[in-house]
């Protein structure tokens, strides 16, 4: 009988809320079974780069990442967010290590082709080193990845985190019972973004369409599902969405993904 895995991937809003993310964390270093955490940093980077005399550019809700952006980007994800979080999580006896995707050439990806627009050094995940994961994973090691992947040809790329967190769980589902996680600052997925209590607690590949026609998915939600889904129809056994009621053993008021 194989392994749980959980695989966690946190939201900006609770990156930028220490008290949220202070709570989150005492959770997942809580949970017994090996796990991971994903994480990315965009409002902190996005706060940076005026500071520096760099414009933040984004196109439909993407950032565009130039060079210089790229650097900030580094600085950012790979350090001070990943190794705040590695710290508080040591503190809380859980032993885990910060990783880009190019540590251990753990994750690596290509450079997204220019098509309608040039999103500069964003990357497109081609492969998962899961022996090098799995073996950290089984000598108790919780790798805390930042959203940072490598070419294998010197180029460090930015690329969504929901996406790594979906590449991880189905790169890993070979050797472990995988649940992906995707925990934010709502309730789950809601059918009116005003209510927070309009939670659709199941979506399955029908509802999923239908709800993106009706224009209810939308902007922020939509990559956490359709990484969600493409993660399911790839070997993952469950995708959950919602906020760190997610963890709660009592709690269902969250959204789930089923094929």
């Amino acid at each position: 009988m194989k392994q749980h895995l959980s695989i966690l991937k946190i939201g900006g809003n609770i990156i930028e809320d220490d008290a949220e993310l202070d709570k989150l964390l005492k959770l997942f270093a809580e949970m017994d079974n090996p796990k991971i955490l994903v994480h990315g940093g965009g409002k902190k980077a996005t706060a940076l780069l005026p500071k520096l005399g760099i414009t933040p550019k984004m196109v439909n809700g993407r950032r565009i990442t130039d060079a210089a952006t790229l650097d900030v980007v580094l600085m950012v994800y790979g350090g001070l967010v990943n190794k705040k979080i590695v710290a508080q999580l040591q503190a809380l006896n859980c032993n885990a290590i910060g990783m880009s995707g190019a540590d251990g050439n753990s994750i690596q990806a290509h450079k997204r082709p220019v098509k309608n627009v040039d999103y500069g050094f964003a990357g497109d995940v081609d492969s998962i080193n899961a022996d090098l994961i799995k073996n950290l994973l089984h000598l108790g090691i919780t790798p805390i990845f930042c959203a940072l992947t490598h070419d294998q040809k010197g180029q460090l790329l930015n690329t969504n985190a929901d996406t790594i967190a979906s590449e991880l769980a189905m790169g890993l589902g070979n050797d472990f019972e995988v649940i992906l996680y995707y925990c934010f600052e709502k309730n789950g997925v809601l059918r009116d973004i005003s209510d927070e209590d309009s939670i659709i607690q199941r979506i399955n590949s029908k509802s999923y369409q239908k709800l993106l026609s009706e224009g209810v998915i939308s902007e922020g939600m939509l990559p956490k599902l359709h990484n969600g889904f493409h993660a399911l129809n790839n070997g993952v056994n469950e995708v959950r969405i919602g906020n760190l009621a997610l963890f709660e053993k009592e709690n269902s008021n969250y959204t789930t993904l089923v094929l």
